[in-house]
């Protein structure tokens, strides 16, 4: 009898006492391709960087990042969309280790056959939301960290929801070491208002001079389908730099 049914388990997080974050992205988009659907099933675990989830680490231990990457530096990419970019960092620099974090899985898939195609070798990837990433990331591990285009979010009250706010700033900031490089990308003016105030109240430097600073692309950029969008569109990118400061913490 239906009376006699116990109730329904809770999620999973829920049982295992993780943090309760909402997620407000995508995670599906259209139905995949067979190809995609193979680099998945064949390349995504032997692709992760270890245990991440509440699920798999609920007891949040450190990801080992040194035995990781063999002692390379650290990298790492917040929402890598199709994953162009990510793919031509770890090609052009092979002496670092990236690890990119996406929880739309249609990226996923196109960033898995790009890197089949490139050979690249030193990419992990966590396909889900970054801050569960920072929870295991050891204090000052990251070297680089690329946010490009992220989801602009343009509702005033859905501006809560960005990147650049204290949910992902703090622990961003802790995971990255002093003199770490911060690099933001947006078509958005009023993201890069929020950018810019947040950003250096979180630990870190702006580092323009001038307006090229922010208005010309970094020596070692590549032009992603999400900036060409913004080009066609009438938009113009904004680049902006920003140096970790001070002591990890």
């Amino acid at each position: 009898m239906a009376a006699n049914r116990p109730p329904p388990a809770p999620p999973p997080s829920v049982q295992a006492g993780a943090p309760w974050r909402n997620f407000h992205g995508r995670r599906h988009g259209k139905a995949l391709r067979d190809s995609q659907k193979a680099f998945l099933a064949e390349d995504l675990a032997r692709l992760s960087p270890g245990p991440v989830s509440w699920e798999e680490n609920h007891e949040r231990r450190p990801l080992d990042v040194a035995t990781l990457f063999g002692g390379r530096p650290l990298w790492l990419e917040i929402g890598f969309g199709g994953g162009e970019h990510m793919v031509h960092q770890a090609v052009r620099n092979p002496g670092v280790g990236l690890i990119g974090c996406e929880p739309f899985v249609n990226g996923v898939a196109m960033l898995l056959g790009k890197i089949r195609k490139a050979g690249a070798d030193n990419i992990r990837i966590h396909p889900g939301d970054v801050r569960d990433l920072f929870d295991v990331l050891p204090d000052g591990a990251v070297r680089k960290c690329f946010l490009l285009y992220p989801d602009p979010w343009p509702k005033t009250k859905h501006h809560k929801r960005r990147a650049v706010t204290p949910d992902y700033l703090v622990p961003l900031a802790r995971v990255m070491a002093p003199e770490a490089e911060l690099r933001v990308a947006t078509d958005i003016p009023d993201y890069v208002r929020q950018t810019l105030e947040q950003v250096p109240r979180h630990g870190f430097d702006w580092l323009a001079e001038g307006p090229e600073d922010w208005r010309r692309p970094w020596d070692d950029w590549i032009s992603t389908r999400y900036e060409q969008k913004a080009l066609r569109e009438g938009r113009r990118p904004h680049y902006l730099t920003f140096r970790r400061r001070g002591a990890v913490g």
